[in-house]
C-alpha cells in the first residue's frame, strides 16, 4: 500500500537520535520511533514539512532537484512561487529578481504571481456560476487536498476544481517558449523554485492531472545565497519583466488567494493544526454561510514554508510593502488564451486510516483497539514509538507493534515476574 503513495519528507536515519518530537507534533500522525529511528509512514504522510521544521537534529529533509537541473536542457524558464519576493530586504521592484534569475542561467522567467491572476478571475467566475456548491475550499495547498483525500471525504465536492497557479503558469511558460524558439516540448525545462516539499511531491505525482507541466523544483533556500549576487547586477537594469500586481503577489501569504476573489463571505485560515480544526467544523455543518475558504498548510501561508529562509511573518511584511505601489493585477483572461484550467481527475478518496479491509473487518478492529486502549495508561507519552495510546493500539491491531512497547504496561509486565520468581 505504501508504494502508491509518493513522499518529499524523509528522514536522514543517521541524523535522527530516537527522540519524540517529531511525532507529537505530526498532525497526521505518520512518524513512529522503532528501533531508535523515526519511520515515515508515507501513507499518512501530506508533506505539510512540520517534522522538517521541529526536529532539533535535522533529520527530517525535504526532496527536492538540483540548481544544475537546468544545464540538462536546451531552453529553461524560472517559475517563481509569488512567496519568494518576501525573501529580500528592501526590495523595492520585482524585475531585480526576475532579471537576476535569468543572469544566474535561466533563459526566461514566467511569474506563478501572474498565473496567480488568472486563476483569481478564473475562481471568481466559477464560484459566481456554482453557487449550490459552496462553500468553495481552495486547493493551491497541496498538503490541503491530500489531507482532505485521506481524513475528510465528505467535504472532497467542495474542492474548488481550478488548477493551481504553478500548473497554469507551467503550462503558459511553455507554450510562450515553444513558440518563441520553435524548440520542442522535451528540450525546454520549466523550473519552479518552490517554498515547500508539498509542492515537489505534487509535480513528481500529480492528484488532479495526468501529468505536471513542471520538469525540475527547485527550493527557494537553495536560490537564495546564488542569487543575491546577481541581483545587484541588475539594479540598475530597465528590462521589465514582470506581469503581476498586487492579486498575484498577495497569493505569496495568507488570505492572498481569498483576496483575488473581491468577495466579503471568506475564511483564511493558515497553520496546518488550525486548517484541521476548520475542516472539522466545516463537517460538522458549523461553517454554511461563507462562498470561499482559503487553507494553507504552513503559518502565514506560502511564506511559512519550510524551504525558505525569511522569517515568514517578516517576508508577510515585506510583502506588503512591496505591493504597495502595484496596480491591482496586471495578467487578465482577456489578454491571453489559457487552457487545460480545470482537473482532468477528480479527487478520490483513500481510507488510509481504516483499521480493515471492509466494513466488518474495520469495526472487529476498532473494538479491539479500544480493549487494547483501556489496558494503555493513557498518558500519551510518546515512549512506546507511537504519538498516542490510541495510535499505539491501532499500530498492535494492524500487526505493526505490541503492547509491551508501552514501557509502563513492560514495567508492570516485569514486576509481575520479578514477584513470581520470588515466590518460587
Amino acid at each position: 500500500m505504501d508504494n502508491t503513495f509518493i513522499n518529499s519528507v524523509r528522514l536522514d536515519s543517521a541524523l535522527c537520535k530516537g527522540c519524540i518530537n517529531c511525532i507529537k507534533r505530526c498532525p497526521t500522525q505518520a512518524i513512529r520511533v522503532r528501533n531508535g529511528k523515526a519511520h515515515i509512514v508515507k501513507r499518512f504522510c501530506i508533506d505539510c514539512g512540520e517534522c522538517i521544521r521541529v526536529c532539533p537534529h535535522h533529520a527530517k529533509k525535504a526532496d527536492y532537484d538540483s540548481i544544475d537541473v537546468i544545464e540538462k536542457f536546451k531552453y529553461t524558464v524560472a517559475l517563481p512561487a509569488p512567496s519568494f519576493y518576501g525573501q529580500f530586504n528592501n526590495l523595492d521592484d520585482v524585475n531585480i529578481i526576475l532579471r537576476a534569475l535569468k543572469l544566474m542561467g535561466f533563459d526566461d522567467v514566467y511569474e506563478v504571481s501572474a498565473a496567480a491572476e488568472l486563476v483569481s478571475e478564473l475562481s471568481r467566475q466559477y464560484v459566481a456560476e456554482h453557487q449550490d456548491k459552496k462553500p468553495f475550499i481552495s486547493t493551491a495547498c497541496p498538503s490541503v487536498i491530500k489531507l482532505i483525500r485521506v481524513r475528510f471525504p465528505n467535504l472532497i465536492d467542495h474542492l474548488l476544481p481550478i488548477n493551481a497557479p504553478i500548473d497554469v503558469a507551467a503550462l503558459q511558460a511553455r507554450e510562450k517558449a515553444m513558440k518563441e524558439t520553435g524548440l520542442p516540448s522535451e528540450d525546454i525545462g520549466i523550473v519552479f523554485i518552490s517554498p515547500c516539499p508539498a509542492k515537489v511531491t505534487a509535480v513528481r505525482s500529480p492528484l488532479t492531472n495526468e501529468k505536471s507541466e513542471v520538469d525540475a523544483v527547485i527550493a527557494i533556500k537553495e536560490v537564495y545565497p546564488k542569487i543575491l549576487p546577481f541581483m545587484k547586477e541588475t539594479q540598475n537594469q530597465t528590462e521589465e519583466i514582470s506581469h503581476s500586481g498586487k492579486i498575484g503577489i498577495s497569493w505569496g501569504a495568507s488570505g492572498g488567494e481569498a483576496g483575488g476573489l473581491l468577495i466579503d463571505d471568506f475564511l483564511a485560515a493558515d497553520g496546518i493544526e488550525n486548517v484541521i480544526k476548520v475542516l472539522e467544523d466545516l463537517e460538522d455543518q458549523k461553517i454554511n454561510q461563507l462562498e470561499f475558504i482559503e487553507l494553507n498548510a504552513c503559518s502565514g501561508g506560502c511564506v511559512g514554508g519550510v524551504l525558505q529562509v525569511e522569517n515568514p511573518y517578516v517576508a508577510k511584511s515585506k510583502m506588503k510593502a512591496l505591493r504597495k505601489y502595484m496596480p491591482v493585477a496586471i495578467s487578465h483572461l482577456s489578454d491571453t488564451t489559457v487552457n487545460n484550467v480545470f482537473w482532468e481527475k477528480k479527487i478520490e478518496y483513500k481510507p488510509v486510516f481504516n483499521l480493515g479491509y471492509d466494513f466488518m473487518d474495520s469495526l472487529e478492529k476498532m473494538e479491539r483497539a479500544t480493549e487494547i486502549v483501556q489496558r494503555l495508561p493513557g498518558l500519551d507519552c510518546g515512549s512506546c514509538g507511537a504519538p498516542s495510546c490510541k495510535a499505539l493500539a491501532e499500530d498492535i491491531v494492524r500487526g505493526e507493534a505490541r503492547e509491551k512497547d508501552c514501557i509502563h504496561l513492560l514495567r508492570d509486565y516485569i514486576h509481575r515476574m520479578t514477584d513470581d520468581l520470588k515466590g518460587l
